[in-house]
Formats: C-alpha cells, structure tokens, sequence
C-alpha cells in the first residue's frame, strides 16, 4: 500500500467516524427522550401536543450540548494539540541541550527518523512517572505535531527497540492518523460529556425530593443524563476500538519496512507483555488518548480494546513466537528487568553511525520506490546525515533563543557585502543583538556542508515553534527579506524559505498556508508544467537535455498529451504552482510525484539543487522524500 492510498483509507475512516459519531449522536437522543416522556406520560394534564414540545427541547438540547462540546473540543486541540495533549497527561518537555543519555538517545532517534523521511522534527515530551513502555505522536497536521515517550520507554527499551517505536510513531504522524485522533478526542468529548453532566446534576439535587408542583426531582434527571452519558461512553469506547485496531497493525508494517527488522519492534513489544509495569499508564487522562497510544494504556475487555492482541501483534512480526515464550521472557525479568543503555553497549548500537552506512551509488528504481515510502536505506541516511551535524549547530538549533538566528544564518550569504546588507535587514527588524547572533551562526555555518542545510533547519523546528506568534509572523517577513538582499534567488534560499513559510503557517494555524481548491491534474496542467520544466532546469544547464528530461515528467503525468518545453524565467514562477498541487487529490498527488522524480532522475543523478527542490515539493504535498545518499 503506498503512501496516498494510506492517507485515503484515512480520509475514508474519517468518513466512519463521522458516521458512527451521528448513529451514537441519535441513540443517546432517542434514549433521553424515551425516559423523559415516559416519566410525563402517565400524568393526566400532560396532552400530546405538549409532550412533542418536550421531545423537541430535549432532542435539541443533547444534540446542541454534545455538538458543542465536540466543536468547542476539536477547535481547543486543533492549534498545539500535540503540546496539549502530551502536557494534559503530565509530559515534560525534553531540554535542548539533556545531560541524561537516555534523552539525548531518544531525541537522536527522532532526529534521525524525521530527516530520514523529510518530515518536521515533531516537538518532545516524555512522561517522568509513568514506568510502563508507551508512547504516542499527537497534533492536527506534522508541523504541529508532538512525540511523547514514557520514562518506561527511555528506561527499558535499547535503541533499536525505542527507534521500532518512534517509526511506529513516525507512521500515524505521516499518514494522517494524527488529525485522526484528535478528531476522535473531539467527537468522544461530546458524545461522553452527558455522563459529567448527569453526575453533577446527580450530587446537586441528590438530598432533594419532589418539589409540591409534583416536578421530577433534579436527581432523577441527573440519573436518567447520567445513564444516557454512560450510554455514550459505550459508544464511544465502541468507535475507538472500530478506528484504532487495524490503524496499529498498518504502523507496525510502515515501522518494519522502514527500520529494516523486526527484532526492535517485537523487542519492544514483548517487553510490554514481560515486564509487571507492561504498557499501562497512570494518568487519569489516560482514556482520552488510549486510541492513539503505542501500547494499550488501560485494561479494556476485548470488546473495547483499542489495540489488537499483543500476541497477535508479535506474531504478525515474528509467526514462531507462543505465549509460551512470552511466560519465560516474563519469568526471566521478573527480578533483574532489563536496562536499555546496557543493552546498547553490549550489542554496540550506541556507536556514531557515520562509518556503518558509507554512502552509495543511488538506485533510481529504489529512489523512487522510497517516496512516500521510507526504507531502511532511507533510515541510515538519516542517522548518518544527524551524525554529520557538528554538535555546536546542533545546540544552536535546539535552542529557543538561538533557532531563529539560526535560520537568518543559513541564509546569510558568503559575499561580504550581501552579508553586511542582510545584518541590517536583521537589526532594523530584532534589534542589533539578535543581527550579531545571526551573524555568530552564519559563522559557525561555514564549514557545514551544503547538504545538511536543510536537515539543520529541520532539527531547528521544534525551537522556532516555541517563539511567539508574533514573533514567528516575523520571522516570515524578515526571511523573504533576506532571501531578496541580493537581488537573485538560489534554489537553497528558495526551499528553505517555501518549507519555513508552510511550516510556521501549519503550527501557526493548522491548516495549509493556501485557500486551495479541489483541482484535477488535467485542470493543474499549467501549474504541473511550470514545476516539471522547473525541475528539468535545475539538473540540466544543457537545453537539449533539460527538454529531455522535461518530456520524461510530462509523460508520466499526461502519457497523451503532446505538451513542449518552455523554460520558466525564475524559481519564483513557483509561488503559482504551491497552491494548485497542494488541491490535488491523493491519486493526483501521487502521479505528479511519480512524474516529480522520473524528471530529477532522468539522467540518473541527483544534484544537491534537485533534492532540495524534490524535497520542497514533498515537502508541500506533505509527502515523506528520502535523503540522496
């Protein structure tokens, strides 16, 4: 299944949950409604007409109520809901610059995982007191998302077994499951919210008997709410266990195709079934989020369950394996639980990385297998491109206070001139302190390779979306600005500033940068054009081999058409095309992908330009690119 067939069978399951939420929406109306004129019925003043009347205002106060509350919910959680939820279960954020190995190991592992895939680092929470292994990626879309890993995790778990979980993790973020949980924690709020009510109006009235009109009592109506709240948790436990279960199975294979072995996976798995503290958390948050947990986080029967069997996962992943051996797993760690970093330097996975995965020849069968797809390959790219990384610009980009000069210093150009022009531009906006760290980090800058320009300001993310909304909206203005300080736009200045203005724009609101319309790729063709002979162009200074490669693009997205190469003037023709593809339909999207990469690879080779423009592309439809290795 490849990656825009996922998301579909995610805006499709999201279709169900909508579905579901109105059928649960109806029994709890149906239900009050039945114990409210019951009860008035049997009165002989009560005439039909009034007893309609009632039904009326009871069905439209549950339905106004629990669309409300869902609304009011979703809307809560929709900007820095990956925050929100890993802070409403305890989490705390992991400190730019950690001294403990285990966190400096775990966010090494997501580093190396979002650059392997091209997608934004998420933002990292782990929880302090909860000593079962779980963990959980939550947010409406991948720039605003959050990783969340418990103290179990970071305690027990070796690196391969904790990087099983993270792409595990990596997958629900990629895929959409992400906006599809927090959409369920929006529907559950208001199809559960009756329960709280009932119990408030059930304590309020609980010492008050019957008034002398003959009124039903408050308690009473608290009981029959509380009953129709509990009604709705049945139903809502119901659609988290319908959604959850076949989305968990779908992130194990995306984790084990990406990682390459299934021995980290299943590792982590059967520590949950061995160890006491298994998956289980604490929190009394813990149902809100049980749906999008790695592990089971509370003890539902099997009809609620909002993960397959543990076993069953195990063996999907491992067929030999009985519960039997899981019992002598459990026996054997019973009294000596085991140690994640000591089994990392007994097996030797704590080691640098960069002289494990060399680089190599580039496949383009494979290359262009892996968009939207990442592999193993893909994988050690990652953790060796992370590993390139000197650690002074690392600490530069995780810093909060250091991350914005840091993207003006990517920027800064080499010329002395320009350099001086863009400082200016830097002090006129933040004031002189903020120019001379700019121009401290363009510094540090100069020996990184060009390559990991791009992957430095990925890792910069999380920082950059910690500044205030002011101040990003800024940050914005003042990158464009430097862009233009010479009055010509290379292709990295041009990526970076596309991939800085969707990303702060998603975290900042949520939602795509651009009012885009549902096109068709027949419909796009002018934007489709534009973007192919941009690409053609940037791999190939030669005419007759740009045209070339130009017609190969074309051919793939418009196998019928007789369509000639036109030359774009400037990459800032681009600024017409983000919005047209970004409105393109999931199988639209993937043929221009396809069409995307058979131009960059039609001789065989990627520039350094090429990726960077591949990967803003990818970047834009949100789809997963790998790294040239």
């Amino acid at each position: 299944m490849d990656f825009f067939e996922r998301q579909r069978k995610v805006r499709a399951t999201s279709k169900w949950l909508v579905i579901l939420f109105v059928l649960a929406v109806l029994a709890i109306t149906a239900i009050v409604n039945f114990v409210f004129i019951a009860a008035i019925a049997t009165r002989e003043t009560v005439t039909p007409q009034q007893l309609v009347t009632l039904s009326i205002v009871v069905s439209g106060a549950v339905l106004l109520m629990i669309s409300a509350v869902s609304i009011v919910r979703t809307l809560m959680l929709r900007h820095g809901g990956g925050v929100k939820v890993a802070e409403s279960l305890g989490g705390v954020p992991v400190p730019p610059m950690p001294t403990d190995p285990k966190l400096k190991r775990y966010r090494n592992v997501v580093e190396e995982i979002a650059i392997a895939s091209s997608t934004p680092v998420p933002v990292l929470y782990y929880l302090p007191h909860e000593p079962g292994i779980n963990a959980f990626a939550a947010g409406y879309t991948p720039a605003d998302a959050a990783v969340c890993v418990t103290q179990g995790s970071l305690d027990r778990l070796n690196r391969d077994e904790l990087q099983g979980v993270i792409a595990h993790e990596f997958s629900h973020v990629v895929n959409g499951d992400m906006r599809l949980g927090i959409r369920l924690i929006g529907v559950l709020a208001g199809i559960t919210a009756l329960s709280v009510i009932g119990r408030m109006l059930w304590y309020t009235g609980g010492g008050r008997s019957r008034d002398r009109d003959n009124s039903i009592p408050l308690w009473a109506v608290g009981l029959v709410v509380l009953a129709a709240g509990w009604i709705g948790v049945f139903f809502g436990r119901l659609i988290k266990a319908a959604v959850s279960r076949q989305r968990e199975y779908l992130a194990d294979a995306s984790a084990v195709q990406f990682t390459r072995q299934t021995s980290g996976l299943t590792g982590a798995l059967k520590k949950i079934g061995g160890l006491e503290a298994g998956s289980q958390l604490h929190s009394p948050k813990t149902e809100n989020v049980s749906h999008m947990l790695f592990g089971p986080g509370l003890n539902f029967s099997a009809l609620y369950a909002t993960h397959p069997p543990l076993i069953k996962r195990i063996q999907v992943l491992e067929p030999d394996f009985t519960p039997a051996n899981l019992e002598q797993l459990r026996q054997g760690w019973f009294n000596r639980p085991p140690d994640g970093l000591a089994e990392d330097s007994r097996m030797g996975l704590a080691q640098a990385p960069a002289q494990q995965a060399p680089r190599r020849q580039l496949n383009p069968r494979e290359y262009t297998a892996a968009v939207g797809n990442p592999t193993a390959a893909s994988y050690h790219a990652g953790r060796r491109i992370r590993a390139e990384i000197p650690q002074q610009v690392a600490d530069l980009a995780h810093n909060a206070a250091t991350a914005v000069p840091l993207i003006y210093g990517l920027i800064f150009d080499r010329n002395e001139n320009v350099r001086q022009a863009q400082y200016q531009i830097v002090a006129r906006h933040h004031g002189k302190q903020m120019a001379d760290e700019a121009w401290r980090c363009a510094a540090e800058l100069v020996q990184v390779d060009p390559s990991l320009r791009l992957p430095v300001a990925s890792i910069a993310f999380p920082a950059l979306r910690g500044r205030p909304e002011t101040e990003l909206r800024q940050v914005l203005s003042v990158v464009g600005e430097l862009i233009n300080a010479d009055g010509r736009i290379d292709i990295f200045e041009y990526c970076l500033g596309t991939l800085v203005f969707v990303g702060l724009n998603e975290a900042l609101t949520s939602g795509s940068p651009w009012k885009s319309r549902r096109q068709s790729l027949a419909s796009a063709q002018s934007a489709v054009c534009c973007l192919i002979a941009s690409l053609a162009q940037t791999g190939n200074s030669d005419p007759r081999a740009a045209a070339a490669a130009f017609q190969a693009g074309i051919s793939v997205a418009y196998p019928q058409a007789r369509i000639p190469f036109v030359p774009i003037k400037n990459v800032f023709e681009l600024e017409q095309v983000w919005p047209v593809i970004d409105g393109l339909e999931g199988n639209d999207k993937a043929t221009l992908v396809a069409a995307v990469v058979t131009t960059v690879m039609a001789d065989r080779v990627i520039t350094l330009e090429e990726s960077e423009l591949l990967r803003t592309v990818c970047g834009v439809l949100h789809c997963p690119v790998p790294p040239v290795v």
